[in-house]
């Protein structure tokens, strides 16, 4: 093995070990398979090229919450060929890393509009519980986006508008979460009922 072949060979495993970090198993391939195709993919061989670039499609369906069972059949045939078509170990264990995670059936409930891990921005929501909520307007200074509109309660004053977060403006930072002194903020999965949890 040459030398540049060894450097490649050392980023597939680099690239696997950040990958693993991810903690939804869609967004490991997608990193995975976008990373494989910035660095040591060779494109020498059909299998791997052609079906990297498709899987990375796929993939971003499944991760933006516009996934088919189509996605998951072409990810199922895509990777299974590179595993057996490939000309060597980094398009073979590409594929094995796609196929890994679709027997667990996370790519499906993708499908259905929710991300188990609650990491896919497309799928999540986060909400304010109001029963919880001391209306201090922490959460609305620390939003750089305006997603959260409300009064902030003062001692001598009743009818308040509660707060809340408009998800068509929040972008998923998280931002919210970590100022709330009361815990009163939740990530949820976006077909989660208004009413549940809240």
């Amino acid at each position: 093995m040459t030398e540049p072949e060894q450097i490649k060979e050392l980023k597939v495993d680099d690239i696997k070990n950040a990958a693993e970090e991810k903690g939804c198993p869609v967004q490991k391939a997608l990193y995975f398979v976008t990373e494989f195709l910035a660095g040591p993919m060779c494109g020498r061989c059909f299998p791997c090229a052609m079906g990297s670039y498709e899987a990375r499609i796929r993939l971003q369906n499944l991760v933006d919450g516009k996934g088919s069972e189509a996605d998951v059949l072409a990810l199922n045939r895509i990777a299974a060929d590179m595993v057996e078509a490939s000309f060597c170990k980094k398009g073979k264990d590409t594929g094995k890393f796609i196929l890994d995670w679709i027997g667990t059936g996370v790519y499906k409930e993708h499908i259905e509009g929710n991300c188990p891990d609650l990491q896919c921005a497309k799928l999540i929501e986060y909400r304010i519980i109001p029963g919880k909520c001391t209306m201090c307007g922490e959460c609305r200074a620390a939003c750089k986006f305006f997603a959260i509109h409300g009064e902030i309660r003062k001692a001598y004053r009743s009818g308040y508008l509660p707060f809340e977060i408009r998800q068509r403006r929040c972008t998923r930072c998280g931002e919210c979460i970590k100022v709330c002194p009361e815990g009163a903020i939740v990530l949820v999965s976006a077909r989660t009922p208004e009413t549940v949890g809240v």
